[in-house]
């Protein structure tokens, strides 16, 4: 069969257009949407693919090492409620001072580990970050609504960072996604995504309130209920962590087979369908 569009040469795609006019029809629907959206994309060639999946297992290591310090800091929290809990009698503390010196110690030095392997675990997935986006550059240019930079950047706005890392997230998440026709693109479900980022988001916003809370009380009763948020915001720490392993995970595998097949000849991905 003849091409639909020049007549001369053989139909290769799933619109019966060969493979000359597919592109030449991609490059026009480029432009519109370059036009909608306000700046055009620079597609990048082939030679910056590089394969995720080594920074992947590096984040996925970190993530398991934020999980157990998150899971040390929950049980040190625990400890130190129980102890707090035993000690009040009609409103008046009497907790062993030794006993809770050593319990105080431990919380605070759970709380190190947590901050030590956030900070390491945050670097490092912004690595990888970075690097799956610029791949779905090369792969597709126009499944993104933000520009690559935005991939680390985002992180830093206040408030917006709730929502811009998601936004260039869910632009690799479609142009990773797996190829069945010239120009064509299987849509995936965006689950592990969108768990991911519900936890993470909740997590923020959770924290910010209990760790007030907890550094204000001052009566025994306060540093109670401080301790039972602290534990409650520390569990959604780790679920985040847990979901961001299956996130992180899905993803390299759906890019890293992507990457083998090199980009294809497409025009603008129709976000709205995935």
């Amino acid at each position: 069969m003849l091409c639909s569009l020049c007549g001369t040469r053989p139909a290769g795609t799933a619109d019966v257009r060969c493979s000359v006019c597919a592109v030449t029809a991609g490059a026009d629907r480029g432009r519109a949407w370059a036009g909608s959206t306000g700046w055009a994309p620079e597609p990048l060639g082939p030679d910056r693919l590089r394969s995720p999946a080594g920074l992947a297992k590096a984040v996925c290591v970190l993530l398991g090492a934020a999980a157990v310090a998150d899971v040390l800091s929950i049980a040190a929290g625990i400890h130190s409620r129980v102890l707090l809990a035993d000690g009040l009698d009609g409103g008046f503390l009497a907790v062993d001072e030794e006993a809770w010196t050593r319990a105080d110690n431990l919380y605070v030095a759970a709380g190190s580990l947590q901050a030590l392997t956030f900070l390491a675990t945050a670097v490092v997935f912004l690595v990888w970050l970075r690097r799956v986006r610029i791949n779905a550059e090369v792969l597709d240019p126009y499944a993104h609504t933000m520009r690559p930079g935005w991939a680390i950047g985002g992180w830093f706005v206040p408030l917006g960072n709730l929502w811009l890392p998601y936004r260039v997230a869910k632009g690799v998440w479609a142009a990773s996604a797996p190829v069945d026709t010239l120009g064509g693109r299987t849509a995936v479900p965006r689950g592990p995504l969108n768990a991911w980022w519900a936890v993470f988001v909740a997590d923020q916003l959770v924290s910010r309130g209990t760790g007030r809370l907890y550094a204000d009380a001052e009566t025994g009763e306060e540093i109670v209920r401080g301790l039972d948020l602290v534990a409650a915001t520390d569990a959604l720490d780790l679920a985040a962590a847990v979901l961001a392993i299956l996130f992180v995970r899905r993803l390299t595998a759906m890019q890293s087979a992507r990457v083998h097949l090199g980009p294809f000849p497409a025009g603008p991905s129709a976000l709205q369908a995935y």
